[in-house]
């Protein structure tokens, strides 16, 4: 980058350079002053032209109350803020306000959001991290779970660690120093419906009148693909060229690839282009269509626990894996899973297509080893109503 021409002015200390307007790119002077206090020489900028309304006259005067100590230089200033926010006595409401704002708005943020305001800010809210204890933790725990069920609590508890994590990295405050107790969940459980249940499910997706509702189940039905990567899909994501999805921080971490199947085509052409997402909402990704989801989950009389996108991505596993062609290996990847221990699953699926696979197989050595045995009787049958006639 080129040195930019220092300009001088009528006051002593002060001078500008001619750089760019941050809002409009236009040119504007950037105002800098240079003094010296307790024999230490400083130099420092003073205002832009017009973002400050910086002027020369008025870096002078800035200029003149540094030196006189009514008023400390920049770098004092950005210290002062640091240490008073270190000292200041951070509530857990405080400490989410700060967090959250270093996070992208996301559905998950938005969802981790509504969680923290409903269950953990009514509790503990007005409190600090390092004055819970055990005890307090256990009481919302117990609380919650007879209300929610324990992957709901888990998360509420797990967000609460997440925040107490990085008031103590970011060393607002010592945190929580005792470890947090998450209930047991069992993450086993594997959705698939039955023919008539799909059956019902696509019908009711076909009758339904919201215009994304049906066509995220759709996805996640012929895909398999995860609840946050399809709501953060981008038109640039789908390859249509050359019959690819482009998955962008999956939960595995790394960027992925998976085919676009006719089905899933289908349902993205349909879709109309309003922005750059495919789900669009307002604004970002797409939120809030739970109602909608859950609308026609009723509509086609699935079970109340199946959830309406994961059970779907379980289905979409299940189908393969039962259907004995497909191996457990290409469904990993279809998944986007790292390690196969997840697809572990849907296991005791293919096993029983191959069991089935196996015991046709047999039956068909038998009608073979049956077909002599049946062409003898018929024989001798045939042979003792000549006899008779």
């Amino acid at each position: 980058m080129p040195v930019m021409k220092r300009v001088k002015t009528g006051y002593p200390g002060v001078y500008y350079v001619v750089g760019e307007a941050i809002a409009t790119n236009k040119r504007e002077r950037i105002f800098y002053i240079r003094y010296r206090k307790d024999g230490r020489p400083i130099e420092e900028k003073a205002g832009r032209q017009f973002q400050n309304a910086m002027t020369s006259a008025r870096a002078a005067r800035i200029r003149a109350e540094r030196i006189e100590g009514r008023s400390l230089s920049n770098k004092a200033s950005r210290e002062k803020r640091t240490s008073e926010k270190l000292n200041q006595e951070w509530t857990v409401k405080g400490l989410w306000r700060e967090y959250i704002e270093t996070k992208p708005k996301t559905p998950n943020s938005i969802i981790d959001d509504q969680r923290f305001k409903n269950h953990i800010e009514p509790a503990f809210g007005d409190k600090r991290l390092e004055d819970l204890a055990p005890l307090d933790l256990d009481r919302l725990r117990i609380k919650l779970l007879k209300e929610k069920s324990a992957q709901t609590v888990k998360n509420v508890m797990e967000l609460l660690r997440r925040v107490s994590n990085f008031a103590k990295n970011k060393r607002l405050c010592r945190g929580i120093d005792f470890k947090i107790i998450m209930p047991k969940v069992s993450n086993q459980k594997t959705e698939f419906l039955t023919e008539e249940q799909l059956r019902r499910l696509l019908e009711a997706i076909k009758n339904d009148t919201n215009p994304y509702a049906g066509s995220l189940m759709l996805i996640a039905l012929y895909t398999g693909m995860r609840k946050g990567e399809i709501l953060r899909l981008e038109w640039r994501d789908i390859d249509f060229e050359h019959g690819f999805i482009h998955i962008r921080g999956p939960k595995g971490g790394q960027d992925q690839r998976i085919p676009l199947n006719d089905p899933a085509r289908e349902v993205f052409e349909k879709l109309p282009r309003t922005n750059e997402l495919l789900f669009p909402g307002v604004p970002g990704p797409r939120t809030g269509i739970y109602h909608s989801l859950g609308k026609i989950k009723r509509s086609a009389g699935l079970p109340a626990d199946f959830r309406p996108l994961h059970g779907l991505r379980h289905h979409f596993a299940s189908a393969l894996a039962s259907s004995g062609r497909a191996d457990m290996y290409v469904i990993q990847k279809l998944l986007t899973y790292k390690s196969p221990v997840m697809t572990q699953r849907y296991a005791h699926l293919r096993d029983e297509a191959l069991k089935r696979a196996s015991d046709l197989a047999g039956e068909l050595v038998s009608e073979v080893l049956e077909q002599p045995r049946k062409e003898l009787n018929e024989s001798r049958r045939t042979g003792t109503l000549r006899n008779l006639g």
